[in-house]
């Protein structure tokens, strides 16, 4: 081999070297050098020698890749990130959400991961931002103040959410429960025993839904019954609505709908049959079970949720202009929807309590200051002759996209609508 070869492949040999350690110098996406994806970092942000003495510290810091969650150059995102926070965990984390799941934790679909967690390091395991309960009272603010003034508590809860829930999504039950009921409550309560059996009057509740009598979170009831407790339930009287615990049906009920009710509260019945017109729920094969739970319940009434949500729950779209809505109407937001509306039955439209649309919002507002304007029966919409003006005229009880309910986004674009000479 001549000189000139051997040196070029010198030369060949020399530069695939330089070119391989190059390569292991600059690793990742980056192109970083040895220690730039992390240790260089902490140079800078010195504040993290805290962070770093925690008990549980997140992967990537620990390894010392934040160049693993964050750009080192440049980013269209909040704390130079190198995405969305979400798809940043996703890329790791991505069996939080199992296929198929029956309920996701909202600030999980939310992809607001660091509600929950701290990205960095945390005394707390799992990097939670709070310990136990204490971090999911920041979002169930109500029911932690009902766990705390509740007379009888559950023990699972004083343990843990977690005894019974799971925090990221549930493939098996909603509410993120680990399972249904009754098989996650038979998980610590034994049923064979002649006490349990005599406490349920012999029916066979292993095969029923306990949170329809019982309150899982705790009560100011005997036996974790719910705090406002059906009568006939608490006088033990179950076969007052079904049939005997010995029969082949034992939770068949004995009659369908408000028949079964109306037994009992027939006043109520019959001065709601006595109306023009009938709340739907009342009439079809549910009857008053639709929206009043026939066991025990927290809420008043014994109804089957807070009244916003068992209103809400078929009237969607009025829920929905609420949340669009510039300006809230307080009676909906703070979920009295009863305090226009009767539940049951009226004379008048839309179930309303008062004849008078004026009557009816005048209990609240004084609409005598509120305007000079004419409104009353004796007033008549120049816009449809069949009409009278009332605070409807201008004003949208549930809510618009624009200020004080308005039809319109200002004032003169409403005023103008009758008064035309008016118009530009």
């Amino acid at each position: 081999m001549k000189l000139r070869e051997i040196i070029v492949v010198i030369l060949l040999v020399c530069f695939t070297l330089c070119l391989s350690s190059s390569m292991v110098l600059a690793e990742g996406k980056f192109k970083l050098k040895p220690g730039a994806s992390g240790k260089l970092c902490l140079s800078c942000h010195t504040a993290f020698s805290a962070k770093m003495k925690a008990k549980h510290i997140h992967t990537p810091l620990a390894k010392g890749e934040c160049s693993g969650c964050h750009n080192p150059h440049a980013s269209n995102h909040e704390m130079m990130m190198d995405g969305d926070v979400d798809s940043i965990c996703y890329k790791c984390h991505d069996s939080v959400v199992a296929e198929g799941s029956v309920s996701v934790h909202q600030v999980v679909a939310e992809g607001s991961c660091v509600a929950c967690h701290d990205p960095h390091s945390s005394d707390n395991p799992s990097n939670l931002v709070r310990a136990g309960g204490e971090l999911c009272f920041e979002c169930h603010q109500k029911l932690g103040e009902k766990i705390a003034s509740n007379k009888y508590g559950h023990s699972p809860v004083k343990k843990s959410c977690m005894q019974c829930h799971t925090p990221h999504a549930s493939t098996k039950s909603v509410g993120l429960l680990k399972s249904e009921e009754p098989g996650l409550c038979l998980g610590c309560h034994k049923i064979k025993s002649a006490g349990f059996k005599k406490a349920h009057m012999n029916y066979p509740v292993e095969q029923a839904r306990c949170s329809s009598c019982h309150d899982p979170h705790g009560s100011n009831s005997g036996a974790l019954l719910a705090d406002n407790v059906h009568e006939p339930l608490k006088k033990e009287m179950c076969n007052q609505c079904h049939n005997e615990p010995t029969s082949a049906e034992p939770f068949a009920v004995k009659k369908d709908g408000f028949e079964l009710c109306q037994g009992c509260h027939y006043e109520t019945i019959n001065e709601a049959f006595a109306k023009n017109r009938l709340h739907w729920p009342m009439v079809d094969k549910i009857g008053c079970i639709n929206c009043h739970t026939p066991h025990a319940s927290s809420e008043p009434g014994l109804l089957r949720d807070s009244m916003l949500d068992v209103c809400g729950s078929c009237h969607t779209d009025t829920m929905a202009r609420q949340e669009r809505s510039q300006t809230k109407h307080k009676p909906i937001s703070d979920g009295e929807c009863t305090a226009c509306h009767s539940p049951h039955a009226s004379n008048n439209l839309f179930l309303q309590k008062e004849a008078s649309i004026v009557a009816s919002c005048g209990q609240c507002h004084d609409w005598q200051t509120h305007s000079t304007h004419p409104i009353g029966d004796e007033v008549i919409d120049p816009r449809n002759q069949n009409l009278s003006l009332d605070c409807l005229s201008c004003h949208r009880t549930h809510g618009t996209e624009y200020k004080q309910f308005l039809y319109f986004a200002d004032v003169q674009s409403l005023c103008v609508q009758c008064h035309t000479k008016y118009r530009r």
